[in-house]
């Protein structure tokens, strides 16, 4: 019998901050050891030329949210797992959003009757405030952050969403004093209004419109608004999809202040442009790119790069919201002639994210491959609390790997992914490296193009109150902000 369930041989590793070679010894679905020579195991794996990775961690995504506009997810946690592991995700962190007048504790009862039996990788859960009463900032987020959901998204925009100005302070206050991360999407919702409501009247109501009613700007408000609010509550924050220049000045102006504000971007500010929803107002299928805030134009794209490499952006996920665009409950849930503000936003992304900034990012020097390893796993397991369990190859780390191909000749093509949606923006897009295997907790969950993955074998993962949320001003030999 071998002194591991599994060995991978001739491993070249690459972690955030090192790169070496090892055989990988894994035992329970832990990685047991690392060194040369590693005595045998039950099964081995010749990883020879070919890079090892941590499995990606997916800190932005949606998968079976209700919605309250007729549309419905393509994903739940079966098709979204799936469709993960076979990209090189390992672990995934979707929303249990609390509805206007519904408790945060039966949101989070709801969300996890709908993960039951059917995630393949492991997963947590963000929490989505929308309600912030006496009650939920008083006793139920306090309780749930205690057990282990320290991260929760609030929104600046959206009417069944949105926080006023007040609200988003009470619960960064809640926040400072709890420990937990404040994901924060900024964009003015009274500016958005006022735009859609003059396009409107004038007949604009092409999917293309929906980049004209959220310009750069609002999200440069909005961004700088939540920052002033960290500031004087004193916690810091994480700015999600961030999309070009304008609030990346805010996220620069931040940083030379000394704040903590963290900050993450996605694919569509990378691969996508504006015309991508539409050149006409006869463009229907601009609906496949609707998500906010909008993808920018090229030279957005270039900043959005240069900030990947530069430390502006500790996190790239893909905030997939998949809706498809065929059918009456996807993108023209409202009818086929729905108006730009009427069309569900979100894309789909968790299966091409990794080899899309794999491809374009490491593969052509852009960045380097232990940014890459940190912007896709390990900076994602410190922001919420999952390191080090997650996010690097470590002696006691779960085993939870992708084992790179390189050198390919490949397209993205919809055909070709395990999602539930019936497109890909990135349709088209050459790529030339995809995970050859990627097993989580030991297990091969993916192999060559075969899933293999089980519905049920994945496991909710209670995060501990991620490092990144302590507040600055605080001494560093102070822990009582933890108790």
């Amino acid at each position: 019998m071998g002194a591991f369930d599994l060995v991978i041989r001739n491993a070249r590793c690459a972690t955030a901050a090192d790169v070496f070679e090892a055989d990988i010894g894994i035992r329970d679905g832990v990685i047991a050891a690392l060194g040369r020579g590693l005595a045998p195991g039950r099964e081995e794996i010749d990883a020879a030329g070919r890079w090892v990775l941590p499995g990606g961690i997916d800190g932005h995504c949606h998968l079976d949210q209700p919605t309250s506009d007729g549309s419905r997810m393509a994903d739940d946690f079966l098709t979204g797992t799936r469709s993960a592991a076979c990209g090189g995700t390992t672990t995934v962190l979707p929303f249990a959003c609390q509805i206007k007048g519904q408790s945060l504790r039966a949101a989070v009862d709801d969300y996890h009757r709908r993960a039951e039996g059917k995630a393949s990788i492991d997963y947590a859960f963000h929490l989505i405030v929308t309600d912030p009463t006496s009650q939920v900032l008083g006793e139920e987020l306090p309780a749930l952050i205690r057990e282990g959901y320290t991260s929760f998204k609030i929104y600046m925009t959206y009417d069944d969403l949105k926080l006023a100005d007040r609200e988003i302070i009470d619960v960064l206050a809640v926040a400072r004093e709890h420990g937990a991360m404040v994901m924060v999407h900024a964009e003015n919702a009274d500016c958005i209004a006022w735009l859609t409501e003059r396009l409107l009247a004038q007949g604009h109501t092409a999917p293309r419109y929906h980049a004209q009613a959220r310009p750069m700007l609002v999200e440069r408000e909005a961004t700088h608004r939540a920052i002033a609010y960290a500031e004087l509550v004193d916690v810091p924050i994480l700015i999600v999809h961030v999309s070009g220049r304008e609030t990346v000045e805010q996220l620069r102006w931040a940083h030379g202040h000394g704040l903590r504000i963290y900050a993450e971007t996605c694919p569509q500010y990378l691969f996508l442009t504006a015309e991508d929803l539409g050149i006409d107002d006869d463009d229907r299928h601009g609906a496949k790119c609707i998500c906010s805030p909008p993808p920018r134009d090229r030279a957005n794209q270039q900043v959005v790069w240069d900030g990947l490499e530069s430390g502006v952006f500790q996190i790239f996920s893909s905030d997939h919201a998949p809706f498809t665009f065929a059918g009456p409950q996807g993108k023209f849930a409202a009818g086929e002639k729905a108006s730009f503000e009427r069309i569900p936003n979100g894309i789909p992304g968790l299966e091409t994210r990794l080899a899309l900034l794999f491809s374009h990012g490491v593969e052509t020097g852009r960045i380097t491959l232990q940014q890459f390893v940190a912007l896709t796993a390990t900076n994602v397991a410190r922001m919420y609390g999952l390191y080090p369990r997650k996010g690097s190859i470590a002696v006691g780390a779960d085993a939870d790997l992708a084992i790179w191909e390189t050198g390919l000749s490949r397209t993205i093509r919809n055909a070709d992914l395990h999602h539930g949606v019936d497109y890909t923006p990135y349709e088209g897009i050459p790529v030339t490296a995809w995970p050859a295997l990627t097993l989580s907790r030991g297990e091969v969950v993916w192999r060559d193009g075969q899933y293999l993955g089980t519905p049920g074998r994945g496991e909710f993962l209670r995060c501990v109150l991620p490092e990144p949320a302590r507040p600055k001003s605080r001494p560093e030999n102070d822990t009582s902000w933890r108790s």
